[in-house]
C-alpha cells in the first residue's frame, strides 16, 4: 500500500498546458501500476490514464488520447500527467491511485486509498 498526494492543479486557459504530479509514500511504489482519474461536478469519477510499473506500457481514455501523457520516475516515487491542448471539458478534480497491475488500476485501484485530488479548471 502507498499513500498519494496530488499537486500541480490550477486555472489555465483553453489550449494551454498543465502538469500534475503525484507523490507516493511507501516502499513498494515501483512494483505498482499507477493511474490518473478525474471527477467533474455532477459526474462519476472516470479513468484518464494508466502506466505499468516500469513505464513501458501506457493506456489512455479516448477523450484525452493524443493530448495527455502519463509518465513516472520511480527514483522519486512520483507519477506525472502532462496535459496539453486543454479544453473546458477537462475541468475536474484529478486523482492519482495505485494498483497491482495496469488492468486493475484502470477500474479499481487496490494499492492506495484515494487522495485529496488536484483541482484543474480550464476556461475559454
Amino acid at each position: 500500500q502507498v499513500q498519494v498526494v496530488e499537486s500541480g492543479g490550477g486555472l489555465v486557459q483553453a489550449g494551454g498546458s498543465l502538469r500534475l504530479s503525484c507523490e507516493a509514500s511507501g516502499r513498494a511504489f515501483e512494483n505498482y501500476a499507477m493511474g490518473w482519474f478525474r471527477q467533474a461536478p455532477g459526474k462519476e469519477r472516470e479513468f484518464v490514464a494508466a502506466i505499468n510499473w516500469s513505464g513501458s506500457y501506457t493506456n489512455y481514455a479516448d477523450s484525452v488520447k493524443g493530448r495527455f501523457t502519463i509518465s513516472r520516475d520511480n527514483a522519486k516515487n512520483t507519477v506525472y500527467l502532462q496535459m496539453n491542448s486543454l479544453k473546458p471539458e477537462d475541468t475536474a478534480v484529478y486523482y492519482c491511485a495505485a494498483g497491482s497491475n495496469v488492468v486493475v488500476v484502470t477500474t479499481k485501484p487496490d494499492r492506495s486509498p484515494w487522495g485529496q485530488g488536484a483541482q484543474v479548471t480550464v476556461f475559454a
